[in-house]
């Protein structure tokens, strides 16, 4: 008996365009990630805790030199549009009206994490690094940590530092610094 083999058709940016278009895809709850549609996690409380008060802290910090997004669409590449949940976009005028941001766009992008820093690590920081976002951080809520990445080579990031609790995180292409002791208080 043959084995029956199957063909995996990996859908486009293009193409999951369309399909939200036309009402396949749910408004909110999903990712294109390498050409598969994900389901993302549940955001819990203390989650949407942390991306509030990032929000907050990083639109004082940085009075109007760039756009603050949260969990909006950026194209990574042809096969992937993930949702970051914070993503510190190159300021533009039309505020990327007419297109999602690219990779060359992002200035930074932190991703909060409770139970999906595995796959923030393992699936969302290489496509990332690959897409040419100069930084990614992530944010370990259970440790209260974050995770500072910077200088994409290839699908990683040639440098990282470990911020803790109590610790200044520093971006290192703008003038940025971020105080755990507040964002986790």
């Amino acid at each position: 008996m043959k084995a029956i083999e199957l063909k995996k058709r990996r859908i486009s940016v293009a193409d999951y365009h369309k399909m939200a278009e036309v009402g396949i895809l749910p408004e909110r709850g999903v990712e294109l990630i390498n050409g598969e549609i994900i389901e993302m996690s549940p955001i819990g409380s203390k989650h949407a805790k942390v991306v509030n008060k990032l929000n907050q802290i990083l639109s004082v910090a940085l009075n109007n030199r760039a756009i603050v997004s949260i969990q909006n669409p950026v194209i990574a590449n042809d096969f992937s549009e993930p949702e970051p949940d914070v993503a510190i976009l190159k300021y533009r005028e039309d505020f990327y009206e007419n297109e999602h941001p690219h990779g060359q766009d992002v200035l930074l992008i932190i991703e909060v994490g409770d139970s999906s820093i595995a796959y923030d690590r393992k699936f969302k920081l290489p496509l990332y690094a690959e897409s040419g976002v100069p930084e990614c951080w992530l944010i370990d809520l259970e440790k209260k940590e974050i995770h500072t990445h910077w200088q994409p080579i290839d699908e990683a990031y040639k440098f990282r530092e470990l911020v803790q609790l109590g610790e200044i995180a520093k971006a290192q292409y703008f003038d940025l610094d971020l105080d755990t002791a507040q964002l986790f208080k």
